[in-house]
């Protein structure tokens, strides 16, 4: 499982870091939009993030999932899978590399307590959308640069126009990582813990 799972990181590392490239161009168009305005829109991407997030964790879940389904099962690995791991990608780890930088308004907006029903909402239409059309690299793709960007966003909520090269450069490695593996982790690590044979479940997604 370790072997596939790193296999499956490699995958994914070259549009990853090209999300992560678009995440920079945000942050450097953008440099100087307002705290207010960023933050308005860190909570549109970040509730898109969950929704695409929870579509490709609940169609890994559902495609690979031998016997019967149960409501509650996909509800579980959908909700957790999406909103738990979108809080680490788009406002814990975005906050780490803002206090290391020391931005002048740092703070960890967190989605699914500040903005509860929506984020709820776009995990349950994730969920939904999954399983009447489960599809994983759609959804993940969506789900990797809407991720950037909702990051993005967050940093602009605490940069208060203080950005120069050495934090552009940090940031991007922060964007990368912050995509990179938490993005691999929810959509296919996690649904696949709950898999009887996750090897072979990540054979069969190559298909999808």
């Amino acid at each position: 499982m370790l072997k596939k799972i790193m296999i499956e990181l490699k995958r994914h590392a070259g549009f990853t870091f090209f999300g992560a490239f678009l995440g920079l161009g945000f942050l450097i168009l953008f440099r100087n939009m307002s705290h207010v305005t960023a933050e308005k829109l860190f909570f549109i991407f970040h509730p898109a993030h969950v929704f695409f997030s929870a579509a490709a964790t609940t169609g890994m879940y559902v495609l690979n999932k031998k016997g019967r389904l149960n409501v509650l099962s996909v509800f579980l690995v959908g909700f957790f899978g999406s909103v738990g791991i979108a809080t680490l990608s788009d406002s814990i780890m975005p906050y780490i590399g803002e206090r290391i930088l020391w931005l002048p308004e740092a703070h960890a907006h967190i989605g699914f307590i500040e903005a509860f029903p929506v984020v709820f909402t776009a995990s349950l239409l994730g969920i939904v959308m999954a399983w009447v059309i489960p599809h994983t690299k759609f959804s993940h793709l969506l789900h990797v640069f809407i991720s950037t960007w909702a990051s993005a966003f967050h940093v602009l909520t605490a940069a208060g126009g203080t950005l120069n090269f050495i934090s552009y450069l940090i940031i991007f490695i922060f964007l990368f990582c912050s995509v990179w593996l938490p993005c691999c982790l929810s959509d296919i690590i996690f649904p696949l813990l709950f898999l009887k044979d996750g090897v072979s479940a990540v054979k069969k997604n190559k298909r999808h």
